[in-house]
């Protein structure tokens, strides 16, 4: 994969993050390899995924990269790439080479990455911490160590060089937590392409049509809208496949009367979408279907009204909860008070998984949900996720859940926080029974 140019606001973007990140380094050393190649098999390579926190610092999209951020009074970034290489060119696709990289980056200085071996202990050995991620590169992983070893035999006489690793999200996932403007752009088209993949699924859901025919139309539709692909395994569950809550298999052919659950989001700029939608295959909900569908969707609507500055990130879950419970407890599957229910998590059983997650680069974005053991109040620039479910599986044996069996129902939008409330970046698909309806009729 070729890294793109960039337009000067985004470099400009990029050079703000890096500062950011070098004003909480200190003395500090970080190092950010790029991910590896990953194969299918043998030597049939997948398409490139570049390293999340990599990209985020240098807007690298190409295998081989190391970048090495420098604290102290010298602060400075320092880049390693490939080097140019017709031959390999040729098959892969051009590199850019160190020329082109610090053109393209605007590093303090690049160089190939065949001295990287040469020139990594000299860039760490000035360091007290290294901000690393264990586990992820042998070659600098060894360095690392190497550092960490000779500031071992030197360091008491010296005074001089790292005396632990840490790994770089401590100061990263902070930053990575909330968008900047730049970022919301791409997470809105993400979620403009995702809804438009979601209409195409809808379009071709029928009785009859296979898991895959679905899952196909959905994915169509993101290449056609410019997406670089799903940002994630896309799910397509009808009946009771959709209680399976990370079913890809998407084998089964749809049946007459299937609730299909459609769990995709595109992949934009590397911003991701993702949203959740539940529909009755052959054109209405049943009586039972709606009951649990429209519980569901009340607690997502719960949810995102708690959602603005201050409120915590466990606000929006318990406002969830508590709706769901209630739900529960008016279709009959459970009985006592709301409160002594919640507290025992009674819900659990069909809503076992949290609300939310943070969305961003990752489908799962990297950031606490919790510090100093308090729920993490919510800022503007954070986005994430608003997904509730209801879960009845197939073989449950109690009378009270009986009409509900095999019933599974998840209803998901991603929201932005703002200055005084949240912006529903995926607002434009509806979420109603009757709207859900009339888009599984084509009407």
């Amino acid at each position: 994969m070729t890294t793109p140019d960039f337009p000067a606001a985004f470099r400009e973007t990029l050079a703000a993050r890096r500062l950011r990140v070098l004003d909480r380094l200190g003395d500090g050393v970080m190092v950010l390899p790029a991910s590896p190649v990953q194969y299918s098999s043998r030597d049939n390579e997948r398409p490139y995924a570049p390293d999340r926190d990599l990209y985020y610092l240098t807007g690298l999209a190409e295998p081989g990269a190391v970048t090495v951020l420098v604290g102290g009074d010298e602060a400075r970034v320092v880049l390693f790439v490939r080097e140019r290489d017709p031959e390999a060119e040729l098959w892969a696709g051009p590199r850019l080479g160190p020329e082109g990289a610090q053109e393209r980056v605007r590093a303090d200085a690049c160089h190939p990455l065949s001295e990287l071996s040469q020139r990594l202990p000299e860039l760490l050995g000035g360091a007290d911490l290294i901000h690393y991620r264990l586990g992820r590169h042998d070659e600098v992983e060894g360095m690392v160590l190497g550092a960490l070893a000779t500031a071992r035999l030197r360091g008491p006489r010296q005074g001089t060089g790292p005396r632990g690793v840490i790994d770089p999200g401590e100061i990263i996932d902070e930053l990575r937590l909330r968008k900047d403007e730049s970022e919301l752009q791409s997470l809105r088209r993400a979620c403009r392409i995702t809804i438009a993949g979601h209409r195409a699924a809808a379009s071709a859901m029928r009785p009859g049509a296979g898991e895959w025919v679905v899952e196909a139309a959905l994915e169509a539709a993101f290449r056609g809208a410019g997406a670089s692909g799903p940002a994630y395994d896309t799910i397509v569950g009808s009946g009771v496949n959709a209680c399976v809550l990370h079913y890809v298999r998407n084998g089964d052919t749809i049946s007459e009367g299937d609730l299909v659950l459609i769990d995709a989001g595109a992949e934009v700029d590397h911003y991701c979408g993702d949203i959740t939608r539940t529909y009755p295959a052959s054109g209405s909900f049943t009586p039972a279907q709606r009951r649990v569908y429209e519980v569901v969707d009340a607690a997502r609507q719960a949810a995102i009204e708690v959602t603005r500055p201050g409120a915590t990130i466990r606000s929006v879950h318990e406002a969830a909860v508590r709706t769901v419970v209630e739900g529960l407890v008016d279709l009959g599957v459970l009985s006592g008070s709301v409160e002594d229910l919640m507290d025992q998590g009674a819900h659990k059983v069909f809503f076992p998984h949290q609300t939310s997650h943070w969305l961003g680069l990752d489908v799962h974005d990297p950031g606490d949900y919790a510090k100093d053991g308090k729920s993490r109040p919510l800022e503007p620039g954070m986005v994430f996720t608003v997904e509730p479910g209801l879960y009845f599986a197939p073989d449950l044996e109690d009378a009270a859940v009986h009409d509900y069996a095999g019933i599974g129902i998840r209803i998901e939008d991603d929201v932005a926080v703002t200055g005084t409330g949240c912006e529903v970046l995926t607002s434009d698909l509806p979420t109603s029974a009757a709207d859900v309806e009339a888009m599984a009729t084509g009407s």
